[in-house]
């Protein structure tokens, strides 16, 4: 069977864009995502490095070009740095990507862009040390920002800033992030609380919607920037003062899954076609030798099929995910 380049589904969207789990572990015990820190569930290892090899090479056949390696915090993976040269080698493969939460990132950012990392979103949910320590139970903000200096020095060509919008925690920060950004060369990206099966009454308490960010920014005379291809769900603004940008991810905002351009799949090998989908559909069965890859771009091109228009989050269905670091976020 000859398989078509191209992943499309059947509402006219397109999906060059793979974010691709290699753990569900975290270090961190981030208040709204994993508070009582990492707990293992099932036995089933994660994706070795050859699997990860062959799940790759079967979407960059389907017109995927663009990887994001998460996590958990994808660089507790003792292999981690080999699995990213070994990505950074497949034909088709132009752009890869990560997020980490930034543990030992000063030590370790040239490591990683050696590795054939070219972008890097690090995840700092406040500027203030205590708050900082209180949402991810670590103290270690200074270490952080510090490793947002090496991965300018390390030569990434782009470097972001993901903030969690948590009322009650940060959003009296708005305009200190704001103006962290006016003098680097950054995007810091404001994401929306989003619910999962294990926050329910921590979203109630802390959610805040986008508009109040999109609301400051406009007071402050900041302007929305048109949509790059392959970018992912992010309003970005600018401001001639600043050289930094301001991103917002909105998922509860009227009309987000118009512009989906990304598939998932969990360190344990299952395609999600939706953050807050049902479930994920296996792949594990096709990545066991090298001769599947056709027979993964088959079992790809009819999982497209089930991917649905929405999400349902304004319905109260967050689908069958327990927390973001279970599917990579």
């Amino acid at each position: 069977m000859s398989i078509q380049t191209g992943l499309a589904d059947s509402f006219g969207r397109r999906f060059p864009y793979l974010r691709l789990s290699v753990t569900d572990i975290c270090n961190f015990r981030c208040s709204y995502c994993l508070p009582d820190g990492y707990k293992k569930s099932g036995c089933e290892p994660f994706l070795s490095r050859e699997e990860i090899l062959r799940l790759v090479k079967g979407f960059a056949g389907l017109g995927v070009w663009k990887i994001r390696l998460t996590g958990g915090e994808p660089t507790v993976r003792e292999d981690f740095i080999d699995i990213a040269k070994s990505i950074a080698e497949i034909p088709g493969i132009s752009r890869l990507v990560f997020t980490t939460n930034g543990y030992r990132l000063p030590e370790r950012a040239q490591d990683y862009y050696n590795a054939g990392l070219r972008a890097i979103n690090i995840s700092i949910d406040s500027l203030r040390p205590d708050q900082f320590k209180k949402i991810t139970g670590h103290d270690r903000l200074e270490e952080i920002l510090d490793g947002v200096q090496a991965s300018f020095d390390a030569g990434f060509d782009s470097v972001k800033i993901n903030t969690v919008l948590l009322k009650g925690l940060n959003d009296g920060e708005l305009d200190h992030f704001i103006d962290y950004v006016a003098d680097k060369p950054l995007s810091l990206r404001f994401i929306e609380l989003m619910r999962t099966g294990g926050n329910q009454d921590y979203f109630k308490e802390h959610h805040l919607p986008g508009e109040a960010v999109t609301e400051r920014l406009l007071a402050r005379g900041w302007s929305v920037l048109p949509r790059k291809e392959g970018a992912g769900p992010a309003i970005e603004f600018e401001h001639p003062e600043s050289l930094g940008r301001i991103g917002l991810i909105a998922p509860y905002s009227k009309d987000f899954c118009k512009t989906c351009n990304r598939l998932r799949v969990s360190a344990k090998g299952a395609l999600h076609l939706c953050l807050f989908g049902e479930g994920g559909y296996s792949l594990r069965n096709y990545l066991q030798q090298d001769d599947q890859i056709e027979e993964l771009q088959e079992k790809i091109l009819q999982l497209m099929n089930f991917k649905r228009e929405t999400h349902f989050l304004h319905q109260g269905d967050s689908g069958a995910t327990p927390h973001l670091a279970s599917i990579g976020g």
